[in-house]
């Protein structure tokens, strides 16, 4: 009698719940980048060509990676592509921080915002990338 494959090892279901929950963030986050852009616009960096160009790409982005999170096949791809999204809108996090004003949002909350970067590049690391 032929040996049947070793079944896949079973996710935890709080890393399955934190998945669904960063998939339905980013799929979120990104379509809102096409539905209402202006946000988005407002706090691209002036150094940045392109604004509108910038914030399309990285509303599809989020919106890719959010649901390749869903997927096995795609999930260790969708993580990489996430933290790399992650680490390059980054710089517009810290930019919106002195539009404070004009955005018309206390500072404290958009300083309190910039370490919530780390922690959703951890969450992803931890939900398509680590293999423990």
């Amino acid at each position: 009698m032929a040996a049947s494959p070793a079944a896949p090892a079973r996710e935890p279901s709080g890393r399955r719940w934190l998945r669904y929950g960063l998939a339905l963030l980013f799929v979120s986050a990104g379509v809102l980048h096409f539905v209402r852009p202006a946000p988005f616009l407002r706090i691209v960096p002036p150094a940045l060509p392109a604004p509108g160009l910038l914030v399309l790409l990285s509303g599809a982005a989020e919106v890719v990676g959010g649901l390749g999170l869903l997927l096995p096949a795609t999930r260790r791809l969708a993580g990489w592509g996430l933290l790399a999204l992650l680490a390059a809108v980054f710089p517009a996090n810290v930019y919106m921080v002195g539009l404070a004003g004009a955005l018309h949002i206390p500072a404290w909350v958009l300083w309190a915002r910039l370490p919530l970067q780390p922690l959703l590049m951890w969450a992803v690391w931890r939900v398509a990338i680590w293999r423990g």
